[in-house]
């Protein structure tokens, strides 16, 4: 059964998500679900919190082909690039609205891959951009906290509007 995406502002989406201890089948049938979720959007991210499941589990796919998934368990980001560029951001949870977020250019991220493995990989661009992101939910946050309050408050007021 594939899981919706709760609505902003679910508990799931502003409390810290609990780590993962071990990579079990019901971990890899929650990535999995997320992937079709993010497949379906369609999208190039998704956190566990967004499905209303409060575990450090994310899936990203910036691949213009597709299929190139990485399953991450407690991703941390361990190095981020002085260059920033800005890129437009949303977020199932809030629909119909999205905003240019600034965000490093590249990342070194560490996770516990589908094998139960520590990872470590260099992303940039899109791909560091949509794991930022996707870090940024398992935390608590939305993409929105990453704006000053005049917008983020011009971006709720307008996703009230839009959504009523």
């Amino acid at each position: 059964m594939i899981r919706a995406t709760v609505p902003w502002p679910h508990a799931c989406l502003t409390a810290i998500a609990a780590p993962v201890e071990v990579v079990t089948s019901e971990i890899l049938d929650i990535w999995q679900n997320m992937i079709s979720v993010m497949e379906a959007m369609p999208g190039v991210g998704l956190a566990a919190p967004q499905l209303g499941i409060g575990k450090r589990l994310a899936v990203v796919d910036a691949s213009t082909s597709r299929g190139r998934v990485l399953r991450m368990a407690n991703p941390e980001v361990l190095h981020v690039s002085n260059k920033i560029e800005f890129g437009e951001e949303a977020s199932p949870n809030l629909p119909f609205v999205s905003a240019q977020v600034e965000r490093p250019r590249g990342i070194t991220v560490r996770y516990i891959d589908e094998n139960g493995e520590l990872q470590e990989k260099d992303l940039i661009h899109l791909w560091a951009r949509s794991t930022l992101h996707q870090i940024d939910h398992l935390n608590g946050l939305m993409y929105f906290d990453k704006l000053s309050k005049l917008k983020r408050d011009m971006l709720l007021k307008k996703a009230r509007k839009l959504c009523a």
